[in-house]
C-alpha cells in the first residue's frame, strides 16, 4: 500500500514500458492458448487412435494430465498459502495507521461510505447473477462431477450464530482453519486497539505491520507473476479432459461481470454522488479521468494512489486534510469492484456445482464478500486470492471448485482492470461526498484542466 505521508501532488515517476511479451495479461493471454493447444492436441491424439466401437483411448490425456496439471495444483496451494497472513496484515495496517483522529467523525463518515458502496456493489452483482444465471446454464459445459462427490454448504442457523461465529475462541485455531470471518473481525478488532495504545508502542506496531504487508504484498507479487503457469496447467489439464465443452459458457459469465460493474460504476455511484454530495457525475468523471484510465491501464489501486490523490485534491478540488485520510484507508478497506466480483463469482461457482442457495445463505455470502473485501490487496488479480475467502464460508471447495476458478481466471484480466477502475473511482467518490460534508463547496465545481 502506498504511504499515506507521501506528497499528494507528486506526480508518479515515469517507468519505462515493459515489453509486451513481459506484461502479466499477455503472458496468461498465452498461457490459456498454450494449454489448450496441448489439451487439444492430447483430446486430437486420443481420439484418432481410438477404434470404432473398441475401448477409449486415455494415453495422450493421461500423459497431459501427470505431465502438467499438478503446476495449477501448485500454484493454488500458493495462492491459499498467503490468504492468511494476507488478509490480517492488510487489514491491521490499514486501521491501525488512520491514528486515533480516525476515530472520530471523519473515520465514521469514510468507514460508512465505503460499507455502503461496498454492500450496494454486492448487491448489483447479486441481483446480476440471479436474473442471468450463467451458473445454472453452464453447468453441463464446466462441470460433469455428480452432486455426491461435491461438499456441503455450511452455514450459521441464525443471525445471532453468524455474530457468534465471527468472534474466535482461537485466533490460531480461526487461523489454521481458516476461518476468515473470524479473522477479518479480529483484525480490524485489533487495529482499533492499537489506536488506543501509548505513542510508542503504537509506532512499533504500527511500523511492524506496515513493514508485514508490504512483505506480503510482495510475497502476493510473487506468486500472481507464476499465475501464467498456472493456467497453462489447469486449462491443460481440463482440456484434455473434458474438452472444449467446460470453456462455453464463461462468455456469459464475464458479461454478467462486466454488466454488473457497469451498473455500479455509471448508475450506483452516480446516484451517491448526486443524493448524498449534490455533485454532478459527469463532472467528476471528468475530474478524474487520469486516475481512471490509470487504474484502468495498472490494475492496481496502490499503484494508482498517487495519481488518484493528485486528480482528487486539483481536479476535484478536495482539501488534503480530507484527501490524505479517505484514499489512502480506501485502498485498503473500500473494493467495490473485488466485492462485487467475489459475490457474483461464488455464486456462479455454486450455481455450476448445482447448489441452489437460499436467501441465508446468500446473505452469508454477502457478509462474507463485503468483509473479505476490506482484505484485498490493491495488487492486480488480487480478487483471485480473496474469492477463496468467500467460498470457504459456505464450505465450497475442492478440485471441482480449484478447476472452475482457474477456467475463470483464464478470462480475467480485462474484468480485473475493470474491476480496479471501479475501485478507484469508488474511493474518489466518497472522497468528494465526505469533503462536501464538511464544508468544502468548491469540490466538483467545475470541469477543471488536466494537469
Amino acid at each position: 500500500m502506498s504511504e499515506p505521508s507521501a506528497p499528494p501532488s507528486a506526480a508518479p515517476e515515469a517507468r519505462p514500458r515493459k515489453p509486451f511479451y513481459l506484461e502479466l495479461h499477455w503472458q496468461i493471454l498465452f498461457a490459456m492458448g498454450l494449454g489448450i493447444l496441448v489439451g487439444a492436441v492430447a483430446l486430437y491424439l486420443d481420439r484418432q487412435a481410438m477404434v470404432p466401437g473398441g475401448e477409449e483411448v486415455t494415453q495422450n490425456r493421461e500423459f497431459v494430465v501427470s505431465a502438467f496439471g499438478w503446476l495449477g495444483t501448485l500454484i493454488f496451494r500458493l495462492l491459499r498459502m498467503i490468504i492468511v497472513p494476507l488478509v490480517l496484515t492488510s487489514i491491521i495496517a490499514g486501521v491501525s495507521s488512520v491514528g486515533r483522529a480516525g476515530l472520530g467523525r471523519l473515520f465514521s463518515k469514510t468507514l460508512g461510505y465505503y460499507l455502503l458502496s461496498s454492500a450496494l456493489a454486492i448487491f448489483v452483482g447479486l441481483a446480476a447473477v440471479n436474473l442471468i444465471l450463467p451458473g445454472e446454464r453452464a453447468r453441463d459445459q464446466i462441470t460433469s462431477a455428480e452432486r455426491a462427490e461435491l461438499p456441503d454448504l455450511t452455514t450459521a442457523g441464525s443471525p445471532a450464530d453468524l455474530l457468534i461465529d465471527m468472534v474466535p475462541e482461537n485466533v490460531v485455531r480461526a487461523a489454521s482453519t481458516p476461518d476468515m470471518l473470524s479473522l477479518i473481525f479480529f483484525a480490524i478488532v485489533f487495529g482499533i486497539a492499537i489506536t488506543a495504545v501509548g505513542e510508542r508502542h503504537q509506532q512499533i506496531l504500527i511500523g511492524f505491520f506496515n513493514a508485514a504487508f508490504e512483505a506480503m504484498m510482495t510475497l502476493t507479487g510473487w506468486v500472481i507473476k507464476l499465475l501464467p503457469i498456472g493456467v497453462f496447467g489447469l486449462l491443460a489439464r481440463e482440456v484434455a479432459t473434458t474438452g472444449f465443452e467446460r470453456f462455453q459458457a464463461l462468455a456469459l459469465y464475464m458479461v454478467t461481470i462486466a454488466v454488473s460493474l457497469s451498473v455500479h460504476l455509471l448508475i450506483t455511484l452516480p446516484l451517491l454522488l448526486l443524493l448524498l454530495g449534490k455533485i454532478k457525475p459527469w463532472i467528476h468523471f471528468a475530474n478524474m479521468s487520469e486516475a481512471l484510465t490509470t487504474a484502468f491501464s495498472s490494475a492496481s489501486s496502490a499503484a494508482t494512489l498517487p495519481v488518484t490523490l493528485r486528480a482528487v485534491e486539483k481536479r476535484v478540488g478536495v482539501s488534503n486534510r480530507v484527501s490524505s485520510f479517505v484514499l489512502p484507508m480506501g485502498a485498503t478497506v473500500n473494493m467495490d469492484g473485488t466485492a462485487l466480483y467475489e459475490c457474483a463469482g461464488a455464486l456462479f461457482i455454486a450455481q455450476v456445482l448445482g447448489f441452489d442457495l437460499s436467501l441465508g445463505q446468500q446473505a452469508i455470502v454477502v457478509l462474507t464478500a463485503l468483509l473479505a473485501s476490506i482484505g484485498a490487496a490493491a495488487v492486480p488479480s488480487a480478487g483471485l486470492v480473496v474469492i477463496f475467502i468467500v467460498l470457504d464460508a459456505v464450505g465450497l471447495r475442492g478440485p471441482q471448485v480449484d478447476a472452475i476458478v482457474g477456467a475463470m481466471l483464464a478470462i480475467d484480466r480485462p474484468l480485473d482492470m475493470f474491476r480496479t477502475s471501479v475501485n478507484v473511482f469508488s474511493d474518489s467518490c466518497g472522497a468528494a461526498i465526505i469533503a462536501r460534508s464538511e464544508g468544502e463547496a468548491e469540490v466538483d465545481a467545475e470541469i477543471r484542466p488536466p494537469l
